[in-house]
């Protein structure tokens, strides 16, 4: 899913990270609490545009990234 991804932001509530996977990845496990949710799933929204992924619900990166 990370195939050719780039830049990776998460937003948990007010709060956004952005790793840049091209320069320092984290590890698996890592990455993977950041992308899945209590249930296990993919969090939500997930919309990838381009190099960049966006995970998570946050207005300000989803309008710098899609608007």
């Amino acid at each position: 899913m990370l195939d050719g991804v780039r830049d990776l932001y998460v937003a948990k509530g007010k709060k956004t990270v952005h790793v840049d996977l091209a320069g320092d990845r984290p590890d698996d496990d890592e990455l993977l609490g950041m992308l899945l949710g209590r249930s296990g799933k993919l969090r939500a929204p997930a919309l990838r545009t381009g190099t960049t992924l966006i995970v998570g619900y946050n207005g300000d990166i989803l309008s710098e990234h899609l608007g």
